[in-house]
């Protein structure tokens, strides 16, 4: 028999499905569900087609949510010894794709791997989110050394994102960046002069006045945030002068079908038949949804096969059209719903690191939705960004699970010792 000091100091063993009760479950239910809702639409989409993009889509969700639940189950922790293994490993994969990289759409974005197209591009987002944040959780990026340091980190990968070429991924990259920098502390006044060059050659292009007074107001902010007031307001202002006259000359390295995108978003009527057919037939058809849309199957424009793509980019057309304004709704509030439990999970994380990897993979939520469904809408130009979850894309769905169980840890691992 057991002494009495024996039976006080024996420890209770924990169940199996212990670390799995830790989890934040509406996230993961929310995920869980906007996958099984994007099966529906793409299967819509597919209606009476011989493709079955939609079973392939919830496979990849089932292997997902398995990697997901896998995932959660380990310490993140680790991953801050490995950060310069996951970094390399990440831009070797890019490297790749430039020499045994299948072309399509005009881009080389995909590696074969055993007759299956792999987007290493996607995965990249993931290695930049915890390359960033294993290097800011320790240093902040209070200091302007700390910023110049992870914006060289990041700029390798996005370099080879963007010659691809891939625009609308490394816009994603941007937005991780300066996500991870201002909850690493960075002055937000930075963050806006880093960004203010390529609003300058905008507006310069647009309207000249708007963009002089845009540099007149960069310089008062170089003057205010910068340690060198007087240096940084003039060297601002000639950086952001300097940028618009340089803006034209970007322009040329632009391809062709990637200039249709910036510039027909805001007439699409001037090329119907071409770079504006995207985006008239996808305001003909979330516009025809209504408030309870047509009716799963039977979306006019959905069972048509009017607009290109549309299980893909442009899966937000066919839960508007066929769905409605409800429909839409839901969706939306859905990925409302989502950001407000990483936001959560982000201030909870008992370190800065597991922290920094929330806000990772919000900022590639947030910006990915955004861009997404403005471009359907008609509010944005055309670009290769899936919608999280719901978009059919094997190497895009499972990088948002993986990205998901390293949230999940982070959250299981907020209250342990």
């Amino acid at each position: 028999m057991l002494s009495q000091n024996s039976l006080e100091t024996k420890k209770p063993k924990k169940s199996f499905l212990a670390p799995w009760l830790e989890m934040d479950w509406i996230l993961l239910l929310l995920s869980v569900g906007l996958t099984l809702f994007g099966g529906i639409a793409i299967r819509s989409t597919e209606f009476q087609m011989e493709q079955k993009y939609w079973l392939q889509h919830c496979i990849i969700g089932g292997i997902g949510l398995i990697l997901t639940l896998a995932i959660a189950r380990f310490r993140y922790q680790i991953l801050v010894r490995w950060k310069w293994a996951i970094y390399i490993l990440t831009n070797l994969s890019l490297i790749a794709v430039m020499f045994v990289g299948t072309s399509a759409l005009g881009a080389q974005r995909w590696i074969t791997i055993a007759g299956f197209n792999v987007q290493p591009s996607e995965f990249a987002k993931l290695g930049a989110i915890i390359t960033l944040a294993a290097v800011l959780h320790d240093r902040t990026a209070n200091t302007i050394p700390a910023v110049l340091r992870t914006l060289a980190i990041v700029a390798v990968p996005w370099a080879l994102v963007l010659t691809q070429p891939d625009l609308g991924t490394s816009l994603v990259f941007g937005a991780i960046t300066f996500g991870m920098l201002y909850w690493a502390n960075a002055n937000p006044g930075w963050l806006l002069l880093m960004a203010s060059p390529l609003v300058s050659a905008i507006l310069c292009g647009v309207y000249l006045p708007a963009g002089l007074a845009w540099i007149n107001l960069m310089g008062f902010v170089a003057w205010y945030s910068l340690p060198w007031r007087w240096l940084g307001a003039i060297g601002a202002m000639v950086i952001n002068l300097a940028s618009a006259q340089l803006g034209g000359i970007l322009w040329g390295f632009l391809k062709d079908y990637q200039k249709d995108r910036l510039i027909l978003f805001l007439n699409p009527e001037q090329d119907p038949l071409g770079g504006g057919y995207h985006l008239i037939q996808s305001r003909i058809a979330i516009g025809s949804g209504g408030m309870w849309g047509r009716g799963l199957y039977q979306g006019t424009q959905t069972q048509g096969h009017f607009i290109p793509e549309q299980h893909t980019d442009f899966i937000f057309t066919a839960i508007g059209e066929e769905m409605g304004f409800v429909g839409a709704a839901c969706v939306l509030l859905a990925f409302w719903l989502i950001c407000l439990r990483l936001t959560m999970i982000a201030h909870n994380a008992k370190d800065n690191f597991g922290s920094l990897l929330a806000v990772g993979v919000l900022c590639t939520i947030v910006f990915q939705t955004i861009v997404n469904i403005g471009m359907t809408i008609g509010l944005g130009p055309v670009t290769g960004i899936p919608l999280p979850w719901l978009s059919y894309g094997r190497s895009a769905l499972l990088t948002n699970f993986i990205a998901l169980g390293l949230v999940e840890a982070v959250a299981r691992h907020r209250s342990s010792s």
